[in-house]
C-alpha cells in the first residue's frame, strides 16, 4: 500500500525547494566560468578600449579582423595544421591499438610507457622539441644540418622559409617548422587517442572476427567491415577531441615555434594570442574569439554530417 505524505508535509516550502538548492552550487559555478565569461565576449567584441574608457563600435572589430591578411593566412595555417594533426594521431593511433590490441607481451608496459606524452603539459612538450632541432646543439641538428641529407645547406627546421604554395596564396606544402608542429602535436596527443581506440577494439567481439577469418576476410577487410563500423563513435569522439584541442591548444605553438618563422605557423589560437596580449587590442581579440567558437561548431556539425553520411553507406 503507497504511503501518503502528511498535508502539512506536502505544503512544506523547505521540502518543496530542495531540489533548487541541492542544485544551486552547481548553478552558481556555471554562471561564474561559463555564462558570463561567454556574455562579457560578446559584450566586448562590440567595444574598443579608449584613454577615456570603453566606447561601443558595434561590429568595427570583426570588419577590421576580416580585413587583415593576417586572419586569412592564420585561417589557412589552421586548416593544414587540424588536418596534418588529426589524420597522423588518427592513423598512427589505429596502427598502435591494433598492435596491443593482439595481446603482446609486456603489453601492459608498452601502455604505461606510451601513455607518458599525454602527462606531460604541453609548453613542456614543446621545449623539448625545440631543443631537439636547435642549431649546433640539438639532437637532430648534426641530421638536418648535414647537406649530403638536406642539400645544398642542410635544413633549419625552426627558420627554414616557407616553401612556394601550389594553390595560389594557400599556405601548402607547409613550412618545415610547420610540419614539425605538426609531428610534436600528434605525438602529444597520441596516447589518449591510441587507448580511446584501444578500449573500443576490445569490445569488438572476439566472436565475429573469428567467423569472418573462417568465411575467409583477410585482416584489411576485417578492419574495414567489422571493426570500423562498430568503432564508429568512438572513432567520431577521438576526432572530436583532437579537432577541438587543435583548433584551440596555444601552448605547443608558444613554446616550440613562436608562431615563426616569420607567421608561417601563426594559427589562429596563437593570433589570438597576439591580438589579445602583445598588442593589447581586447575587443578586437574578443571578436577572434567569438569567430573561433563559431569555427569550432561548423567543424563539430561538419563532422557529424560526414559520419551520418559514412555510417549509411558502410
Amino acid at each position: 500500500m503507497q504511503k501518503t505524505l502528511p498535508r502539512w508535509a506536502s505544503r512544506n516550502p523547505l521540502r518543496n525547494s530542495l531540489p533548487f538548492w541541492l542544485i544551486l552550487p552547481t548553478v552558481i559555478v556555471l554562471l561564474a566560468i561559463q555564462v558570463y565569461p561567454a556574455l562579457y565576449t560578446v559584450w566586448l567584441s562590440l567595444q574598443e578600449r579608449e584613454p577615456s574608457g570603453w566606447r561601443f563600435v558595434g561590429f568595427r572589430n570583426f570588419e577590421r579582423l576580416l580585413g587583415m591578411g593576417l586572419f586569412d593566412e592564420s585561417v589557412g595555417h589552421s586548416i593544414v595544421f587540424l588536418v596534418g594533426y588529426a589524420s597522423l594521431t588518427m592513423v598512427l593511433g589505429f596502427i598502435i591499438a591494433l598492435l596491443l590490441n593482439r595481446r603482446l607481451r609486456f603489453s601492459g608496459l608498452y601502455i604505461t610507457l606510451l601513455f607518458i606524452p599525454w602527462i606531460i603539459a604541453d609548453i613542456i612538450a614543446g621545449l623539448v622539441f625545440r631543443l631537439l632541432v636547435i642549431p649546433d646543439y640539438g639532437l637532430l641538428s648534426g641530421i638536418l644540418q648535414n647537406p649530403a641529407i638536406f642539400p645544398p645547406n642542410g635544413l633549419s627546421v625552426l627558420t627554414a622559409v616557407p616553401p612556394r604554395p601550389w594553390f595560389g596564396n594557400f599556405p601548402f606544402p607547409p613550412a618545415p617548422a610547420m610540419t614539425f608542429l605538426i609531428l610534436a602535436s600528434a605525438w602529444r596527443a597520441l596516447p589518449f587517442i591510441t587507448l580511446l581506440l584501444l578500449a573500443a577494439m576490445q569490445t569488438v567481439p572476439h566472436e565475429i572476427v573469428e567467423s569472418s577469418r573462417i568465411d575467409g576476410a583477410n585482416g584489411w577487410q576485417v578492419v574495414r567491415y567489422i571493426m570500423i563500423p562498430l568503432m564508429l563513435p568512438t572513432l567520431v569522439v577521438a576526432l572530436f577531441s583532437l579537432t577541438l584541442s587543435g583548433m584551440n591548444g596555444v601552448g605547443m605553438v608558444f613554446s616550440l615555434t613562436g608562431g615563426g618563422p616569420g607567421t608561417s605557423t601563426e594559427v589562429l589560437s596563437y593570433l589570438l594570442y597576439s591580438i589579445g596580449w602583445r598588442q593589447l587590442q581586447f575587443g578586437r581579440a574578443a571578436a577572434l574569439a567569438l569567430m573561433i567558437a563559431v569555427i569550432n561548431w561548423l567543424l563539430i556539425a561538419g563532422t557529424l554530417r560526414m559520419t551520418r553520411l559514412k555510417e549509411r553507406n558502410i
